[in-house]
């Protein structure tokens, strides 16, 4: 009887304390932190780099680009995209030479080199670092000789000392020697030597220098000469390039060109840091609004306000819209609005997208399993679910700037650009025939939940060059038929492959059958699979998957051993030739031993002689027909099946406010505002437990408990005696 008033009680003492207080039983963060001004999100994987000279993934950049501040910035609501001043007092003041080095008086002709002048904001600071602790002698408190001196530091956290300082041109130029360091294997030095006076020149001092250092000494870079980076004051920088090259000032709105103070490179470098992840790619060190606190790709990232961050305003003007989206209510106030972010390791899905729904994970992307309960497609187009509606939650719909195509390797015998004139013209017609049958609408519908459209180019929506309406379409795979591309039948497709000596998918002269390999990282996804052998099911052909892991696929693709592939690219900048360039000869993996990103080793000589006079020109009506002459090339030529623009898909819930995708930048937590009272009453509503099975339980319990508590008694009270006694 003891043991069933013990579980009673249990379950009444549970009833009582679910039903009361704030904090909800399954809430996965913290007590501590209930009502504060954090901002909730996830992450699946560790980045890899957190070092600005090397990090070149979104997964990366968004962790970074809230910690580091380079010149420029996109403005964070106007369309098109639009560069603005960041750490600048103005845009950068561009400078025309000759080869003698003297100022043209216009940019009209061939500049022999461009100046770009940086003019820096005075009285930006570092986030709070031990790398600038110093002595009152102004010595630094950190600086070991020996790595046994590292040994009692295990996480930033356990430097006790800290300090600041001003940020100065430089940093910038600090960070521009590191780009050019080729130890430090930075993914876009060889495009940029191309452009940056005394580039490879630095490289090959720094290496020289390098092979002179002791193990474990620190090569201080402001002590080597570069020729094209000049520190004008300690507010001013002078960049030299080659030529012209107008793509330059969006790189300057890239990490790459963040500054690094040489104190962190020093600190970082000292012996044994590394040995504790002590390093610039573990703990970043950056001027921009946030600082990270805390790294435990096991568990959780966190983020917090940098307090030493410069003044920066919320903007005041934006697009058409955005006032009335509310997008300007905060226009003026200063930035961030958010005091910390917390990510947490999030490794599948559904999980996600229940603490999400739970008010747990302020904002969300949509997988193929939530995809339904999310979206409704209806005669109006795709929207939210009267669920999500009622819960106030909003959809965010971007054009994601980026192109994922099937490509062929046009160095491969069977279906590559080789061969005699006869030859090539029906390896042509295969391509054609593939790219006719291979139905990317429907590769859009079953596996995107429709979240893409079918790219005509590689020039993705919002970018110049990307054209609309008939004009645009790829009209060796579609007809324009009541004003809509509509793809061309089957029955033409089998007739080019007949024209290239498969009819019916078999050799014209063996009568063996044609079969083509899809090389593919892993294993891949049966569904996926079966849909693909299907494309080339309709012309007879049979597709052979050739699965290897990561490494094993870039080599086959730099070596020129695969046949057909699967790849992307992302913006790194708005501009054309970020994506034509994907086509241009020079480019071509092998020919660059994997560094190039033309994967389809495609080198048509007019389509690289036009792409040449194109990359450089500033978006004019003359820029746009060389584009279209390009298009014109790579239709026929057919060097991808197909591809496709991705739509991204956001879901915010109601309290986080600001919120517009930007599609190129990654720096936008800044603008981000939520209403931390307004997320915790809606957890309470969303999460009130569901009591009465345990009421149910209990008076079950009680029920079955009382005849023997009873009973018991009753007993007990018999063998009690008249006078007291037992």
């Amino acid at each position: 009887m003891r043991t069933a008033g013990k579980l009673i009680g249990g379950i009444l003492l549970a009833t009582l304390l679910s039903a009361c207080g704030k904090d909800a039983w399954n809430n996965p963060h913290h007590a501590d932190e209930t009502g504060s001004n954090i901002l909730y999100s996830s992450f699946s994987e560790r980045p890899k780099h957190l070092d600005p000279v090397i990090s070149y993934s979104s997964d990366e950049g968004r962790f970074i680009d809230q910690i580091y501040d380079p010149p420029l910035q996109y403005h964070y609501l106007k369309r098109p995209f639009q560069l603005e001043p960041a750490t600048l007092t103005r845009m950068p003041e561009i400078v025309y030479l000759n080869q003698n080095g003297e100022v043209m008086a216009d940019d009209s002709g061939e500049p022999a080199f461009s100046d770009y002048f940086l003019d820096i904001r005075p009285g930006i600071r570092y986030q709070p670092h031990p790398a600038f602790a110093t002595q009152t002698d102004g010595s630094p408190v950190y600086l070991f000789d020996e790595a046994a001196e590292a040994a009692p530091y295990t996480v930033l956290s356990d430097f006790a000392e800290t300090g600041s300082r001003e940020l100065t041109a430089e940093d910038y130029a600090y960070q521009i020697r590191r780009l050019a360091d080729p130890t430090l294997l930075s993914p876009i030095r060889g495009l940029l030597s191309e452009y940056i006076l005394g580039m490879n020149e630095f490289g090959a001092l720094a290496k020289e220098a390098r092979a002179g250092l002791k193990d474990g000494e620190w090569l201080d870079l402001r002590t080597l000469p570069f020729e094209g980076v000049e520190v004008v004051s300690d507010y001013r920088l002078r960049v030299r390039l080659k030529g012209k090259y107008p793509q330059f000032s969006y790189w300057l709105a890239f990490h790459f060109f963040a500054p690094v103070p040489w104190e962190a490179d020093r600190f970082y470098s000292m012996p044994g840091m590394a040995d504790r992840n002590l390093t610039l790619d573990w703990y970043p060190v950056g001027t921009g609004p946030y600082m990270m606190t805390r790294n435990d790709p096991n568990e959780v990232i966190i983020l917090e306000r940098n307090p030493n961050y410069r003044e920066d305003l919320y903007p005041s003007e934006g697009d058409i819209g955005d006032s009335e989206a509310g997008l300007l209510a905060d226009a003026g106030k200063p930035l961030p609005f958010i005091d910390k972010v917390v990510y947490r390791l999030e490794k599948e899905s559904i999980p996600l997208w229940s603490k999400f729904l739970q008010g747990y994970y302020d904002r969300s992307g949509i997988s193929s399993d939530s995809f339904d309960q999310a979206i409704k497609v209806g005669s109006e187009g795709i929207g939210l679910s009267d669920e999500m509606r009622e819960r106030g939650i909003t959809l965010e719909r971007t054009v994601v700037p980026g192109t994922f195509y099937f490509g062929f390797n046009m160095l491969d015998p069977v279906v590559g650009d080789t061969g005699t004139p006869a030859e090539r013209l029906k390896k042509r017609k295969l391509r054609q025939a593939i790219a006719i049958a291979y139905d990317q609408e429907e590769y859009i519908s079953i596996f995107q939940n429709g979240r893409g459209e079918t790219g005509m180019s590689p020039v993705p929506p919002g970018i110049f060059g990307y054209q609309q309406g008939e004009e645009g379409i790829n009209p060796v795979a579609f007809d324009w038929v009541d004003g809509k591309p509509v793809r061309k039948s089957v029955e033409e497709a089998r007739q080019l492959l007949a024209e290239a000596g498969y009819p019916e998918g078999r050799h014209e002269k063996t009568g063996e059958p044609l079969i083509l390999n899809l090389d593919t990282v892993g294993a891949g996804a049966g569904a996926t699979q079966n849909w693909l052998m299907k494309q080339f099911r309709k012309l007879g052909i049979q597709l052979n998957f050739r699965g290897t892991d990561y490494n094993r696929f870039k080599e086959k693709m730099s070596s020129g051993n695969a046949q057909m592939f699967q790849w992307g690219w992302m913006a790194d900048y708005p501009d054309a030739e970020n994506f034509l360039f994907l086509l241009y000869g020079p480019n071509g993996q092998v020919v660059t031993k994997g560094a190039g990103v033309n994967s389809s080793n495609y080198n048509n000589a007019e389509y690289n002689r036009l792409f040449e006079e194109m990359k450089l020109m500033e978006n004019t009506p003359e820029r746009m027909e060389i584009i279209r002459r390009m298009l014109d090339i790579i239709h026929e030529d057919t060097p991808w099946a197909s591809a496709f623009h991705p739509h991204g898909y956001t879901l915010n819930n109601a309290w986080v406010y600001n919120s517009k995708p930007h599609g190129i930048s990654k720096a936008l937590l800044k603008y981000l505002r939520i209403d931390p009272q307004q997320r915790l009453d809606m957890q309470d509503q969303w999460n009130t437990p569901v009591t009465w099975p345990l009421l149910v339980v209990l008076f079950i319990l009680i029920g079955f408990a009382t005849p023997g508590y009873i009973a018991y008694r009753r007993r007990l009270q018999q063998r009690i005696r008249p006078d007291g006694g037992h």
